[in-house]
């Protein structure tokens, strides 16, 4: 018996305790929702208005306004086609004429998956939470942020019609393409008002707004259409239609209209900027969250890229005997790079934007050729093994490669010199020589070294990697070649200075940080070899076109003369450009001759950094204290015997008459010439 009361009366002060701390749990409770609701945005009147954020702007360097994005063209619910408005309820929150704010099911399935499938993330945003969204100026995804949203959405519901609700969010909704609402959808997609949508159309467009971009239609019609197959899913499963008019409406392809000219920027580095915005905010955010974005566009520099382009790809087409109304012309890119901070100043992503959008700058990957042997010249010099007055054979070279036949690699003229330096082998871009060196250091070491130096494509790490045999983008090429021109410091290249929200408080800003990744002195000999290459080797139409500013650089030419190219900088600003097809055919002129890097993307480069410098100060690139110039024999390393008519050489930045038989070298203080190599 005993036994029996102490357990009731523990029974009793369980339930006590219980009591209490419910009575506890919900004053916390009501504190933390009357805390939460002290700063809750006040509703507008009407509640149209909840859209009426500043638009997005994107400002240049100099602050000019780019463009500004999320146009609105409000229209009113019964200007809307009822198709449209039961498929975005079906597909969004086919509950919305049921609940009041807050569809109390889905959320607890959310809560519940998040809690404990860490594997998932779920939402459960009702139509209404997604409008009182709108009314935040913080985007950050935060359970205080979400409750919030709840308390917005019971308000929204306690002051408005369902109709007054979902009037206001289809005029907000973004579609992708420029279109933020669905009049401005229906115009761009089909060239249409709201009202006039068909079912097939309606249902394609309340498929867009999960994934504007991966849905778009202009760039993926199948998936657009895969898409909306779920929209009539869900619109029979609400009720909304019947199966048979479901599948009926599924075999129906609409035809698109081409209203992307009204959505365009104009402007491939607006698009990257725009896409990079996108992946870190969401379309919503972007599009018409009224942020404000600081880019590192300059304009005068994003014009001259433009001309330069336009300009070269006419003289490529005259050389190649193409006549203005050939269809298939060769395509081109470019990408300039400050070099002291890794801006992006100018991208052009072909020749004509509204011809083709594709972004071949940065979307677009292709061989390098040789234009990637300075990632491998630094992988033979920094162990201190080899220096730039070492001495290869230019000869026939067989290369055994495990599981495959023996490679043998050809240079470019398919004749062979002898012996040579290592900087006459990159001036004359020696392939033979290339793949000896390749084969001591190993291609590991080149992939390491583009990697370091900022190439973010993938790379294989076979032999030929150092011949330039992996595709690479062209912002690949100007960022690892930017690491060069700062003596070893990266530069992560970036688009945008600074994020700031409508209020003008900062979502994000870049800091410029040096990241030392290759030794100064290795690097200066780099550049000083390739500086050997502008001024006598494959890259001196630079020079015979006029421009006469300190450079370095190496042009790239495929066997086949698919791709050419010429990644060249100043001390302050590198420059890649690449000229090829997209279908990757040859680039030969009327002669029926190959064109390479040096007669398709020199003169391209060479136009643009005449009109880019033009105003800037004459800078050298600067000599690390540890490196001391040399006049050697070009095939023999050894230092050249005194003469009066070369003590000028020795005076000069360079100086490679080619009957000399002599060039000067950059060696460091511990290398001595004519070691024997």
């Amino acid at each position: 018996m005993r036994s029996l009361f102490w357990l009731i009366s523990l029974c009793r002060l369980l339930f006590h305790i219980g009591l209490l701390a419910m009575g506890i749990m919900a004053a916390a409770g009501c504190l933390m929702v009357f805390h939460i609701a002290q700063d809750l945005p006040k509703l507008p009147s009407p509640l149209g208005r909840i859209i009426e954020t500043p638009q997005s702007l994107i400002y240049a360097a100099d602050g000019q306004v780019l463009i500004a994005l999320g146009e609105k063209t409000s229209v009113s619910l019964d200007m809307v086609s009822p198709d449209f408005l039961n498929a975005i309820v079906a597909t969004e929150d086919h509950m919305f004429f049921e609940h009041h704010g807050v569809n109390k099911l889905r959320t607890f399935k959310a809560l519940y998956t998040n809690l404990f499938e860490s594997d998932r993330i779920q939402g459960a945003s009702t139509i209404t939470q997604q409008l009182a969204k709108n009314l935040f100026f913080s985007f950050e995804k935060t359970w205080q942020r979400k409750f919030k949203e709840m308390l917005v959405a019971f308000q929204i519901e306690q002051a408005n019609t369902k109709e007054q609700i979902l009037e206001a969010y289809v005029n907000q909704i973004h579609f992708g393409a420029g279109a933020q609402g669905i009049e401005k959808a229906a115009r761009i997609y089909f060239d249409k008002s709201a009202q006039d949508l068909t079912l097939a159309e309606a249902s394609l467009l309340a498929g867009l707004p999960q994934s504007p971009s991966q849905y778009n239609p202009f760039r993926h019609y199948d998936e657009a259409l895969a898409r909306r197959r779920v929209v009539l899913n869900r619109m029979v499963a609400a009720g909304f239609i019947t199966e048979d008019e479901g599948v009926g409406t599924d075999a129906i392809r609409p035809e698109l209209h081409d209203g992307r000219k009204d959505a365009r920027t104009g402007s491939y580095f607006l698009d990257a900027l725009i896409q990079e915005l996108v992946n870190m905010y969401g379309e919503d955010v972007v599009y018409h969250g009224g942020i404000k974005v600081y880019s590192t566009m300059d304009p005068m520099r994003q014009a001259d890229a433009r001309t330069a382009i336009m300009e070269g790809m006419a003289r490529l087409d005259e050389l190649m005997g193409l006549d203005k109304g050939v269809g298939d012309k060769p395509q081109a890119a470019l990408v300039a790079i400050d070099t002291a901070s890794g801006a992006v100043k100018a991208m052009v992503g072909g020749r004509d934007y509204y011809a083709s959008e594709f972004n071949r700058a940065v979307n677009s990957k292709r061989q390098a050729g040789s234009g990637f042997k300075p990632f491998l010249y630094y992988a033979a010099l920094r162990d201190g093994k080899f220096h730039p007055a070492s001495v290869f054979q230019d000869r026939p070279v067989a290369i055994p490669i495990n599981g495959a036949p023996d490679w043998y690699p050809q240079n470019f003229e398919k004749e062979f010199r002898g012996p040579m330096i290592l900087k006459q082998a990159l001036i004359n871009s020696v392939n033979t020589i290339a793949a000896q060196l390749v084969v001591d250091v190993g291609a590991a070491a080149v992939v390491d070294v583009a990697k370091v130096c900022g190439v973010k494509s993938p790379l294989k790490s076979v032999y030929s990697v150092a011949l330039g045999t992996s595709d690479v983008s062209v912002m690949d090429m100007a960022a690892g070649f930017s690491t060069f021109a700062s003596l070893g410091i990266c530069h992560e290249p970036f688009l945008f200075w600074r994020v700031e929200d409508a209020r003008g408080r900062v979502l994000f800003e870049h800091i410029v940080k040096d990241r030392r990744v290759l030794d100064p002195a290795t690097a200066f000999q780099v550049v000083d070899m390739m500086e050997g290459v502008v001024d006598f080797g494959s890259g001196r139409g630079v020079r015979s076109l006029g421009f006469k500013r300190p450079a370095a650089g190496k042009t790239g030419t495929t066997d086949n003369y698919n791709d050419a190219w010429f990644t060249g900088f100043t001390p302050s600003l590198c420059v890649s450009v690449w000229t090829g097809y997209d279908k990757k055919k040859e680039l030969k002129d009327k002669n029926r001759r190959g064109i390479t890097g040096g007669r398709g993307a020199v003169p391209i480069w060479t136009d643009f950094m005449t009109r880019a410098m033009e105003g800037e100060p004459e800078r050298d690139f600067l000599i690390p204290s540890d490196i001391r110039y040399e006049i050697v024999e070009k095939t023999t390393g050894c230092p050249a015997a005194p003469r009066q008519d070369t003590v000028d050489e020795v005076i000069l930045p360079q100086s490679e008459p080619d009957a000399s038989g002599v060039v000067r070298v950059a060696l460091k203080k511990d290398q001595d010439p004519c070691r024997g190599y």
